[in-house]
């Protein structure tokens, strides 16, 4: 997600962002993905799809995801 994309996502919902807030939201989507990385890695992940995009999530198996 791009800043433009975040922006546009606060202003079409009629929010003021900050230049502050900007930034951390991107360091929590920052911190967000590299915590889905190594719930990959510690699933033994080698390559991310969709069926196993449940385990990225921290689902422990797919009936959990539904």
């Amino acid at each position: 997600m791009t800043k433009k994309e975040i922006r546009a996502a606060f202003k079409n919902n009629g929010v003021q962002l900050g230049a502050d807030a900007l930034v951390l939201i991107e360091e929590d989507i920052k911190r967000k993905v590299n915590l889905m990385a190594k719930r990959c890695k510690d699933g033994n992940v080698k390559r991310l799809t969709s069926d196993l995009y449940f385990i990225a999530l921290g689902k422990i198996n797919a009936r959990s995801f539904r």
